[in-house]
């Protein structure tokens, strides 16, 4: 009798377990689901912005119309990748591609570097990519985590049960990620219009080349003896 009590208990606990683990991959989908429709809002800002950002340029700007065909064609690559997370990442590399081809032209035009309207979009856009890699990373954490557990044992038993399978990550080219840093629209002289990484640090000046001394005066000649030449005292 002690025995069926000890094989029902054990039952019930592994019961219990199993839908403490079920419940608990349930909850990381959802919280990936949602993770990943932060990215998409970000992106979708992104997309909202860049034709007001095309149309700003081309009015300092109207003849480089092939970086404005570029442009528009990588966002509507982008626009339209609603695959995996792996397919959308894909179409974002060309995207950002073309908005760095896109700000190096603004170099060109101090005008439009001083437009309001300009550097108003262009901090939208720079706060876009803020919440963009923030909310990516959320994403990739979360998907982390979930990965781990389908692949681990005893949850990888839940997992194939009831069909959990492992999530992808959204990635893009080392480039362009946001470890390398965010897009930072930049006006000043001599700078990037878009660069990508941590600011780059102030180079050390180069060390000073001592001024160059006056060359010596040529020596005096030697003294000729006095009287004509070849006379004899």
């Amino acid at each position: 009798m002690e025995f069926l009590w000890v094989v029902l208990g054990i039952i019930v606990v592994v019961v219990l377990a199993g839908v403490v683990s079920y419940n608990r991959f349930v909850s990381q989908k959802n919280l990936i689901r949602d993770a990943w429709a932060n990215i998409d809002t970000e992106l979708r800002r992104r997309y909202d912005l860049i034709p007001n950002i095309v149309e700003t340029v081309k009015g300092y700007a109207a003849h480089e119309r092939e970086v404005f065909e570029n442009v528009t064609r990588a966002r509507a690559a982008a626009t339209g990748a609603t695959g995996s997370p792996a397919e959308q990442a894909a179409a974002e590399g060309p995207l950002v591609a073309a908005l760095r081809q896109l700000f190096a032209v603004v170099e060109n035009y101090p005008e439009l570097k001083a437009n309001q309207n300009f550097l108003a979009l262009q901090a939208e856009l720079s706060n876009t990519e803020d919440r963009l890699q923030t909310s990516r990373r959320f994403y990739n954490a979360n998907v982390r985590d979930y990965n781990r557990r389908v692949q681990s044992f005893p949850s990888n038993v839940i997992a194939n049960t009831f069909h959990f399978k492992e999530e992808e990550f959204f990635e893009v080219d080392e480039a362009l990620r946001g470890d390398a840093g965010v897009p930072r629209v930049s006006f000043e002289a001599g700078a990037p219009g878009v660069s990508f990484g941590s600011p780059p640090e102030a180079s050390a000046a180069p060390p000073a080349v001592p001024p160059a001394t006056a060359p010596p005066p040529p020596a005096a000649p030697p003294e000729r003896p006095d009287g004509p030449a070849g006379s004899l005292s």
